[in-house]
């Protein structure tokens, strides 16, 4: 029988400061734990003009460390970058094609709809 994906959503923001000290509710972690959860999709939000920047990584504190010190090319030329969204994977491919849908349009339909309290918080 097919192992059915656990998909464990971090919501609001994380800082260049707050890296250190990402949280994820204790249930969450117990499950990244137990699923041996390593792939991850995320989403950070340029604070000046409210882009996004979506991606996948292994290893999500070391690829928010490369961003905020502006060592990846795209987020290198933009502001300053907050973490808005992450969901862990057990599959890389599956992370891959969720990557793949949220920077379609119905994906970022779905992530408006999923964080619209933020986005109002942050725009208001």
């Amino acid at each position: 029988m097919a192992q059915r994906p656990v998909i464990v959503r971090f919501y609001g923001a994380a800082t260049k400061n707050e890296i250190r000290v990402l949280r994820v509710p204790w249930q969450a972690k117990l499950a990244l734990r137990e699923h041996n959860m390593s792939y991850t999709v995320y989403i950070l939000e340029d604070q000046e003009d409210r882009t996004w920047y979506i991606g996948f990584t292994e290893d999500l504190k070391r690829r928010l460390k490369e961003h905020f010190e502006k060592r990846s090319p795209y987020t290198s030329k933009k502001g300053s970058m907050k973490l808005i969204y992450a969901e862990w994977y057990i599959n890389k491919f599956d992370a891959l094609g969720r990557e793949k849908f949220l920077k379609s349009g119905a994906g970022h339909r779905f992530i408006k709809k999923q964080i619209q309290n933020y986005l109002v918080e942050s725009n208001g």
